[in-house]
């Protein structure tokens, strides 16, 4: 795996090397996932990061983000509001609001660039 890139050079989103916990146990629903993320930048009013979550299924209470899928696959079910479940996979591009309550299930180790 791959350290955060230095200004001025480039590395490959997948190859960053990422550290992973387990998730509180009143999150998760089904399985044993595990989540890891990689700050890339946090200067000014947003953060720019690598997000990861291995497979198995949890819930989640969103902040303002957009984000693209790098690798995986993964359904996200809206809880609150009540929208239509979300496939995604590499190159999606999905936009949440503060305060919606989610559920991923993750079938493929998702990791995924956010802004936040």
């Amino acid at each position: 795996m791959t350290a955060l890139p230095a200004a001025g050079t480039a590395v490959t989103g997948a190859d960053i090397a990422l550290a992973h916990a387990p998730l509180p146990a009143d999150e998760v629903i089904a399985g044993s996932p595990t989540t890891a993320i990689a700050v890339l930048d946090d200067t000014g009013d947003r953060e720019i990061g690598i997000w990861e979550m291995t497979p198995g299924i949890a819930t989640d209470t969103e902040a303002d983000e957009l984000f693209v899928v790098l690798s995986g696959r993964a359904t996200v079910a809206f809880e609150e509001p009540s929208l239509p479940d979300l496939e995604i996979g590499p190159g999606s591009v999905v936009r949440l609001a503060a305060g919606m309550r989610t559920t991923w299930t993750v079938t493929e180790t998702l990791r995924k660039v956010y802004i936040a």
